[in-house]
């Protein structure tokens, strides 16, 4: 299945496009394709991009300014949107990189296009204000998880949002993302493996 089938699917079933109404983006994506350790977007730069993965992760970071260690923010993966979602709604620079945790492809769309099509079209209106309320609930709950979850329980929400993560990027990094130290990243696999 190419890139542009795989998106036709995801953005119809996501926003209730008709395929008259998706052929209206048709012409405005393109594909690309990022090598492990290559950005998506850089700390600081405007995202003028709406991504949609079809193979690998990207995952968004800060640097701590004092520690200089990279804390995971966001993981990205097949079959998803990306965008640093505010850098790319208001057009300003973004707080942290966004980088390609494994070689990658995705398809994307030029802000000004989605403008566009949002101008043209009711249902890409919605498509927008779907995608927003997502990128809302993502960072809601990311935040609520570390207020109200234990690390197990936010173990369990990264292997339902992505299941094949462990499979492609090393444990650091989810260490990271959850928040944990790595040697209780592997009591909780270990505990949940032999359940």
């Amino acid at each position: 299945m190419t890139s542009i089938e795989q998106l036709n699917i995801a953005v119809r079933q996501f926003a209730a496009l008709s395929e008259e109404e998706f052929n209206l983006s048709s012409t405005y994506w393109e594909e690309c394709t990022y090598t492990k350790g290559e950005y998506y977007n850089e700390h600081r730069s405007v995202c003028k991009y709406l991504g949609f993965i079809t193979q690998g992760v990207f995952r968004s970071y800060i640097i701590d300014g004092k520690t200089g260690e990279e804390k995971n923010v966001f993981l990205y993966s097949s079959k998803q949107f990306i965008a640093t979602f505010k850098s790319f709604v208001h057009q300003i620079p973004c707080d942290y990189h966004t980088q390609a945790m494994t070689d990658a492809t995705m398809i994307r769309i030029r802000i000004d296009h989605l403008l566009e099509l949002y101008r043209k079209s009711h249902s890409w209106e919605r498509f927008g204000r779907l995608l927003a309320q997502v990128a809302f609930t993502i960072a809601m709950e990311k935040t609520e998880g570390f207020l109200f979850k234990t690390p197990e329980e936010r173990y369990l929400d990264l292997l339902n949002q992505h299941p094949d993560i462990f499979n492609e990027v090393p444990l650091y990094h989810i260490s990271s993302y959850l928040g944990i130290q790595g040697p209780s990243l592997s009591r909780i696999r270990k505990r949940i493996s032999g359940r």
